[in-house]
């Protein structure tokens, strides 16, 4: 009978070899492992003694000598953050903000030195009030050529852009209007285009030995002076902008955001300076609503006439000076805000773009209070109006000695119902900014009855269109007043009630009349 062979799944039980057990300590054994080299060949004292097992000689002393043989770095401890450390820290980060307030002072010391008159110092001192005209105004003439820019030809000095900015130092209120390029004006010094034409000729008339590109005082001086005869306004400063101010200016601040109204549902095209890009792009293209323009596509913007074409700028230059306002209006914002003040490199942005392309007649003390009037001044305070928008329109176009031009309505040369508007404008309540038009009716049957009531109104700077007969009642009582037209004149409303002390009536006009004015005044007996 064969042997039972003692498996468990395939595997074999050997029988435990004794023999190996015995011959254990014989076998070689490193000795970095033992105790002792020589207690390996030691042999045993007294039989009684089981013979040690070779591995009892290995202790924790040996383990920890023999890693030390691995160990090439020993561990460093981190090290904490002490207050020492933190304060070391600010005052580096404070020793970087004053370098950059050291290199934007002398940036606008540099760029101070070429813009303004007097010592620049004294803008960082006390500000120095603006002057003032009879009516406690401050009136800026703001003007530009494009003569630094390299692909203008022909025409590059004439004042293109002109535009009056008056400002109540008091109120905190500021009026923005512009200036026609192509109005007639008379001109005061002989020049090589005669002795009248267009005022855009008047900056470069005045000084016929400037250089191309250079800045005349002389020729801003006669600018201010023609702008303030025609306007009725004493112009006390001018800032000459150049090409490039406005495209860096709003690159500085990060860009600016307007809002396009045009009289086209398309919006606006125009694509007299897409040459730069090979007709590949569009610079003036966009539709009604809010836009958001960098520096290129604003300077673009500001003008864009549809000189080559397009569409939503069908009053050419008049079109021109309503965007050019919305973008100074903008940039001012902009550049007045928290955040771009803070930021260092809007901030030498801006430094760099007035530095390299205004001028002025400001004097340094002066800068402070104009840096606070432009901040201070609620964007809602600003008042924008176009001389050529209002009703009736003041200014109007035209030909004179065959050329195109604007003039007053009034007459080429006769700029009185301009410079009675603008008085009344900038120096009277928001009734006359409405500029309600209203019609004086005679119901009395007396003679002279609604032309004494025609002055008494033009005297409180009402607007009075026209004056006409009514049928003769006594229910008018001392007089009456009508509002007509659906147009919110609350101002209006308010002052006309109070000036003649009688109630606005709504609704149709008594005995079939007709008027196509907003308010209907009728003097009875």
């Amino acid at each position: 009978m064969s042997k039972k062979n003692n498996s468990i799944d395939g595997f074999s039980l050997r029988r435990r070899d004794e023999s190996r057990v015995r011959n254990l300590g014989a076998d070689p054994v490193p000795e970095r492992f033992l105790k002792n080299a020589s207690a390996q060949a030691a042999p045993t004292a007294h039989k009684s003694e089981s013979p040690k097992p070779a591995h009892e000689g290995l202790k924790r002393s040996d383990i920890d000598e023999s890693l030390k043989k691995f160990e090439e770095k020993p561990f460093k401890k981190k090290k904490r953050i002490t207050k020492k450390g933190v304060k070391r820290f600010f005052k580096i980060v404070a020793v970087i903000i004053v370098l950059i307030g050291l290199f934007l002072l002398v940036k606008a010391f540099i760029a101070g030195s070429k813009i303004f008159g007097g010592n620049l110092f004294d803008a960082f001192s006390s500000s120095q009030p603006l002057k003032q005209d009879a009516n406690g105004r401050s009136n800026i003439l703001i003007f530009g050529t494009s003569e630094d820019d390299p692909h203008e030809h022909d025409g590059a000095a004439l004042t293109d852009s002109i535009m009056i900015v008056s400002l109540d130092q008091t109120k905190k209120v500021a009026a923005i209007t512009s200036v026609p390029r192509d109005l007639w004006v008379k001109y005061d010094d002989d020049c090589q285009f005669g002795y009248q034409g267009k005022i855009n000729v008047v900056y470069e008339c005045a000084d016929p030995n400037k250089k191309d590109g250079e800045y005349s005082e002389k020729g801003a001086a006669a600018l201010r002076k023609k702008v303030g005869e025609v306007y009725g306004l004493d112009m006390q400063y001018s800032v000459f902008v150049g090409y490039k101010a406005v495209q860096q200016a709003v690159d500085a601040v990060g860009g600016v955001d307007i809002t396009i109204e045009s009289d086209d549902p398309r919006g606006v095209l125009d694509r007299n300076f897409d040459w730069e890009c090979n007709f590949k792009c569009y610079l003036v293209k966009y539709p009604n609503g809010p836009a958001h323009l960098d520096g290129k596509h604003a300077l673009a913007l500001s003008r864009a006439r549809n000189d080559a074409g397009g569409y939503g700028l069908s009053r050419g230059n008049f079109d021109r000076e309503v965007n050019q306002q919305k973008i100074l209006v903008a940039l001012r914002n902009k550049a007045s805000s928290a955040g771009t003040l803070a930021n260092p490199v809007a901030a030498s942005g801006l430094i760099d773009s007035m530095g390299d392309n205004i001028r002025t007649n400001f004097v340094s003390g002066e800068i402070k209070t104009l840096i606070n009037l432009a901040r201070d001044i609620d964007e809602k305070k600003i008042d924008r109006f176009s001389l050529i928008d209002e009703t009736p329109p003041l200014l109007t176009t035209g030909m004179v000695s065959g050329q195109s031009v604007v003039r007053p309505v009034a007459g080429v040369s006769d700029y009185s119902e301009i410079q009675a508007y603008i008085q009344k404008r900038l120096t009277q309540d928001e009734a006359t900014k409405e500029n309600a038009r209203i019609a004086v009716l005679n119901g009395s049957g007396r003679t002279g009855a609604a032309k004494e009531m025609k002055d008494k109104l033009i005297a409180k700077g009402f607007n009075v269109v026209n004056v006409g007969d009514a049928a003769v009642s006594k229910e008018y009582g001392k007089v009456a007043i009508y509002k007509i037209s659906k147009t919110k004149q609350p101002a209006t409303n308010t002052k006309i009630k109070k000036t003649l002390k009688a109630p606005v009536k709504t609704g149709p006009l008594p005995y079939g009349m007709t008027s196509d004015a907003d308010f209907v005044v009728i003097v009875g007996e």
